[in-house]
């Protein structure tokens, strides 16, 4: 079965989407599943491109075993919207910049994170302004919306095979 990328997204690629990927990854790799969902992070903003991640992304992601340290930001380009089966937004502002940018007939499945992976329409709060807390928060609410993203696409995937349609 064709592999299905996933790349999660927010504003400057160094707190949420960077532990994002990292809970993604650690989830795909634990269950023999890497290779089947490749994933990434980027930003709509361009501020931090070449940058490892906030130390406090880092810290919450180290307490969870989990090593975000050697990514570096990057900002959203075209060849993302071909490479990527599904696109998530932390919050409203990105995904409608996401939209924006987006070619017409895109294969991607766009989204906010909060919809497709919490059932909810809630943003994923930037936590850049705040303090440790916060960032614990979003890191739990980021690893509940992992474990649901790959819960779903395991179930699906048996009916997705080169069909983007019956992902969203």
């Amino acid at each position: 079965m064709a592999p299905f990328p996933v790349l999660f997204v927010c504003l400057g690629n160094i707190c949420r989407s960077p532990l994002a990927e990292g809970i993604f990854r650690h989830m795909t790799t634990r269950n023999g599943r890497a290779d089947a969902y490749p994933t990434d992070s980027a930003g709509t903003g361009g501020w931090h491109i070449g940058y490892p991640p906030d130390s406090r992304s880092v810290q919450v992601a180290r307490e969870h075993g989990i090593d975000i340290s050697q990514l570096r930001a990057r900002r959203i380009e075209a060849s993302d919207f071909d490479r990527f089966r599904l696109i998530l937004a932390m919050d409203r502002s990105n995904l409608a910049h996401i939209q924006g940018i987006a070619p017409r007939e895109t294969p991607a499945t766009i989204g906010l994170f909060g919809s497709y992976a919490l059932g909810t329409d809630a943003d994923v709060p930037d936590p850049y302004y705040g303090g440790i807390g916060d960032f614990h928060e979003v890191y739990n609410m980021l690893f509940a919306g992992c474990s649901s993203i790959v819960e779903k696409l395991e179930a699906d995937r048996a009916s997705w095979s080169g069909n983007t349609s019956s992902v969203k």
